[in-house]
């Protein structure tokens, strides 16, 4: 057997694959003399069937399979053996009808090889937004808290102050959804709401019904893309009216929100909302900023792509083929994401970083501790985490989207250290804004 390559060029090679008699003849015979121990043919004793007949019955199918199994064999071992560092999988090539009734076969495989480039991460500058918590925003949470603990008191009517529940429904639409709400939610002029009592039904337009469409998707039961642009008639119906009474601020109030003696004036109170806001809307600046960099990297680091290769091996890489306007539409839609995965094994390979299964473990049980705790188990075993988290990895896809947010994590940790940053203070509000308006 003979393996060799050709590079067409930079990007683009084929491998050819030459198979003799000589490579598979035994293996074949080896095959076929355990069918016949086990062949069953009238006339015959079990495993004393002629040899001829067993060779007509099975030697070419026997033969296909040994050499397919040879020829795959031998290619995925070359690609090793040369650390050829490929894009997609091998694609056969073919020219006219396989012959194999002969003893001599030849294969051939295009093959799309990765690009050769360097990634500068100190050439990169990306914005960094560094998001607070001002006192606007800690006043509110103060509110809302005292909201959230207060005590609800019914009221006969619809008034200012007024929390009103009740049921939106309309028949043709399909909506019949219970909802809760208060009119500063409102958009529309909220005196059609004012002086209403329970049971009291309000036929109202969909169309600017809430300041947030959120808000109007979750009140009519729909997701928001439907609720966005509809415009239609819903009648509610008031099933309660009450406002909230807040709760006074107190060593009680305190206790309630972080546990006993943690929280013990006002001023801790506004440090601790300060603190557990900030490293909220930490989370979210490391997202934009992995995001700004993905996106300043990929555009930074010049490199070819075995574009038409690719397109190929799109078209023929899936259960159903594809078309090649199909093929190229796919290719479009994936090659940022393709360059940011060259990009990113770029990067690990230079800096040396690595994901081993100890610390996928480790980052499984430290997850797994936090969602425990937003349920209320604060103090869970060692032994339960670590026996939670081998049962989670044993699910390849788990496993798979932990690992990646694993090196995500990593990455962001090295790009904070090697990249130079134009950094921002700003509110939360301002943040927003200016991310995503």
């Amino acid at each position: 057997m003979n393996i060799t390559k050709e590079n067409i060029d930079a990007l683009n090679a084929v491998v050819k694959v030459d198979i003799v008699a000589e490579d598979y003849q035994e293996k074949v015979a080896s095959v076929l003399k355990e069918h016949r121990k086990k062949a069953t043919v009238p006339g015959f004793r079990p495993g004393h069937v002629p040899m001829g007949l067993i060779q007509k019955q099975y030697g070419q199918s026997v033969k296909v399979d040994e050499v397919n199994k040879l020829m795959q064999e031998s290619l995925n071992n070359f690609l090793v053996e040369e650390k050829l560092d490929i894009l997609g999988n091998p694609i056969p090539k073919t020219d006219g009808e396989f012959n194999w009734d002969s003893e001599s076969f030849t294969f051939e495989f295009e093959l799309g090889l990765a690009p050769e480039f360097s990634v500068d991460l100190g050439a990169s500058k990306v914005q960094k937004y560094n998001i607070v918590a001002n006192d606007e925003l800690i006043d509110k949470e103060v509110e809302n808290l005292q909201i959230r603990l207060g005590n609800k008191i019914d009221q006969e009517a619809v008034v200012d102050n007024s929390t009103i529940e009740g049921v939106f429904k309309n028949e043709a639409s399909e909506i019949e959804s219970k909802a809760t709400f208060t009119l500063e939610d409102l958009k529309i002029d909220t005196k059609q709401f004012v002086g209403a009592k329970v049971g009291d039904v309000l036929n109202l337009k969909t169309k600017d019904l809430f300041k947030d469409t959120a808000k109007l998707a979750t009140s009519l039961g729909l997701d928001a893309d439907k609720a966005k642009d509809l415009d239609i008639e819903v009648a509610f119906t008031v099933q309660a009216i009450n406002y909230t009474e807040a709760a006074e601020i107190n060593q009680e109030f305190f206790d309630k929100i972080f546990g006993e003696g943690v929280v013990t004036s006002k001023d801790e109170l506004r440090t601790k909302i300060k603190e557990d806001a900030e490293n909220q809307f930490a989370q979210q600046g490391d997202q934009h900023l992995l995001n700004a960099i993905t996106e300043n990297l990929i555009e930074g680091t010049s490199f070819d792509l075995p574009k038409d290769f690719l397109i190929k091996w799109l078209g023929t890489s899936g259960e159903k083929p594809l078309t090649e306007e199909e093929a190229t539409a796919e290719y479009e839609k994936s090659e940022k994401g393709l360059r940011y995965q060259l990009i990113e094994g770029k990067v690990m390979a230079d800096n040396d970083i690595k994901v081993d299964f100890q610390e996928l473990k480790d980052y499984a049980i430290g997850f797994i501790r936090q969602q425990m705790a937003q349920y209320g188990q604060n103090n869970p075993e060692d032994k339960e985490l670590e026996d939670i988290a081998m049962r989670v990895l044993q699910n390849q896809e788990e496993a798979k989207r932990l690992q990646s947010q694993l090196i995500s994590s990593k990455m962001l940790n090295l790009y904070k250290e090697k990249i130079t940053f134009d950094e921002k203070e700003v509110t939360y509000e301002e943040f927003v804004k200016e991310i995503y308006q």
